[in-house]
């Protein structure tokens, strides 16, 4: 029987008759995916002058990452590249959509970045991407003053380290 799910971390709801292992929107691990009747979801948070310089970093991280993964997708010379890297630009767009909304701001706005055609060298600039994500979200983890920041940037530390390992397996 199928059941509503929701991820406590970007707040989407996912049907299904179990959780998925990872969140199909922004990648959380499962622990972060409970029926939408238990999920206590939370993006107003009152944000110190340290948090807040750190979720605007992370927003204009997570729009540079998905304009570099979207460039990639349409550019790369691999078609497996193109799925992986589309898949990559869509859950850091949801990412960017997290910061928005801890934000609170309007839209997300559009990011810029050029991309290479041949798929080792995305490839190589997403490892390099998702290594700066990884310990700037590590460090943002363990000083931010909320909570929930620490939560969604633990969060974020798992998932991005997810999208390292597919680089570095391409890589091999």
């Amino acid at each position: 029987m199928a059941k509503l799910y929701r991820c406590t971390i970007c707040g989407d709801a996912y049907i299904g008759a179990s959780p998925p292992a990872n969140c199909p929107f922004c990648g959380a691990h499962m622990e972060y995916i409970v029926e939408a009747k238990d999920a206590v979801v939370n993006f107003d948070v009152s944000l110190s002058v340290k948090d807040q310089a750190k979720a605007e970093h992370a927003l204009k991280v997570e729009i540079s990452n998905s304009a570099f993964y979207m460039c990639a997708a349409n550019q790369t010379d691999d078609p497996e590249g193109k799925i992986l890297f589309k898949a990559l630009g869509k859950i850091e767009a949801e990412h960017a959509s997290i910061w928005r909304k801890i934000l609170k701001l309007g839209s997300v706005p559009p990011g810029k970045e050029s991309c290479y055609t041949p798929n080792v060298e995305n490839l190589k600039e997403s490892h390099a991407r998702e290594t700066r994500a990884i310990d700037f979200y590590r460090k943002a983890a363990s000083e931010s003053d909320h909570p929930r920041l620490r939560q969604i940037f633990a969060a974020l530390v798992e998932i991005e380290t997810d999208h390292l390992h597919l680089s570095e397996e391409r890589l091999k």
